[in-house]
């Protein structure tokens, strides 16, 4: 069981990276969750999507240390993991493949219309890739090898980010775009107190 929990401890785990793994947690299941609710810490287990987390308990002490911090997400970050998230959506409703993998260029196109004008296309660039590599970080993105520049969208970040983050998200959006549009740079998400989300990462 220790084996289980040490890697939970450091991350996510999957069935399809880490199947003995995966095995051993599922066999172990009942054991696992009443050593980790000792830590004030619940695992999280979703059989159809392949993964399993810890998530701190809500104790109601505040003055009790939470072995999986929360992070605080900046806006293009908080924005970049609602972009993928709405991707993964139009996946899943194709049906069939259940692996979103992007390339840096997809994903730079996605983020690009909601980042300032520049006329710094390096700078723009090296923004956005500083944006990527905090996401792939947090856990919800993966580096592909046989994928120059490519990503696994990792489907954890159905667990994290939820219908209300979206819709909350997409309000500041629209008021984002109406201000650039109307020529008021300084109106919107980029401005807004209200911009970032937290998040308990799963990494």
């Amino acid at each position: 069981m220790s084996r289980v929990v040490v890697n939970l401890l450091k991350g996510v785990v999957y069935q399809d990276t880490h199947a003995g793994l995966w095995q051993e947690m599922r066999s172990q299941r009942a054991r696992v969750s009443d050593y980790v609710r000792v830590l004030g810490l619940q695992l999280v287990v979703d059989e159809s999507e392949g993964y399993a987390y810890l998530a701190s308990l809500d104790l109601g002490d505040a003055n009790v240390p939470r072995l999986v911090a929360r992070r605080p997400l900046g806006y293009h970050v908080s924005l970049l993991l609602a972009l993928l998230r709405k991707r993964m959506a139009e996946l899943d409703a194709q049906g069939g493949d259940t692996r979103l993998v992007l390339t840096r260029d997809q994903i730079v196109d996605m983020l690009r219309i909601y980042l300032p004008e520049t006329g710094n296309e390096a700078r723009l660039l090296a923004q956005i890739d500083g944006h990527i590599k905090k996401t792939v970080e947090l856990g919800f993105l993966r580096p592909l090898r046989s994928s120059a520049g490519g990503f696994e969208v990792r489907r954890i970040i159905k667990a994290f980010v939820d219908g209300q983050w979206l819709a909350d998200l997409d309000a500041h959006l629209t008021d984002y775009l109406a201000g650039r549009d109307a020529g008021d740079p300084g109106r919107g998400p980029a401005g807004s107190g209200q911009a970032h989300q937290d998040v308990e990462a799963p990494a």
